[in-house]
């Protein structure tokens, strides 16, 4: 008896991966125009009780201040978001605008008027929080097992930098895009249970 696997089965399985692959080569090449163009790009950042840098919570986290900014988070946004995205890409979409949304609203209320906030960052705290916290949320108790174990070693890799983030963060650091953008992500790890759950 063969069994038959559907060609194209393969290849979708890995798409998922592709959101953020691309996400992050979108923000390489943003900081590569950033660095040849005239001018600086990060002025479309989210600035602090300003209204009208409202756009700056979509373009802030594609945003950075320099290429080692850029590089510190690259490595982190791509682990956490492809433990993600192995939830599918459209979870994946869903987890990150939601973490940019929140992330960015709670920077922009909390941070001193004027203060500029750039960086993936938020993004980087938010996919952590919705890896580590989807173990607690309401869901399959075998989807929950495995979530455990991916979760002890993320919380092993970064939670310490994570804590430090946002308890230790140093000047010209936003713990409060880290903290929020965590709390995006932890909302979104129940939100995303309690459909599976009722479905």
């Amino acid at each position: 008896m063969t069994a038959s696997v559907s060609p194209d089965s393969r290849p979708r399985s890995f798409s998922r991966f592709l959101a953020p692959v691309v996400l992050l080569a979108l923000m390489w090449a943003i900081q590569f125009a950033d660095a040849v163009l005239p001018g600086s790009f990060t002025g479309w950042g989210l600035r602090s009780w300003d209204l009208g840098s409202l756009p700056g919570l979509v373009l802030g986290p594609l945003l950075h201040a320099n290429w080692a900014h850029l590089v510190g988070n690259s490595g982190p946004f791509l682990v956490l978001g492809c433990l993600v995205a192995v939830e599918g890409a459209t979870r994946f979409w869903g987890v990150t605008v939601v973490v940019a949304l929140v992330g960015g609203a709670g920077t922009w209320f909390v941070n001193a008027p004027g203060t500029l906030t750039v960086g993936a960052s938020v993004l980087v705290f938010g996919y952590f929080g919705y890896v580590v916290l989807r173990v607690i949320a309401p869901g399959r108790l075998a989807h929950r097992l495995a979530y455990a174990a991916i979760a002890l070693i993320v919380v092993a890799l970064y939670g310490a930098t994570m804590i430090t983030g946002i308890l230790g963060a140093g000047p010209g650091i936003s713990w409060q895009a880290h903290l929020f953008g965590g709390v995006g992500g932890g909302l979104m790890a129940f939100a995303g249970r309690r459909r599976e759950s009722s479905a």
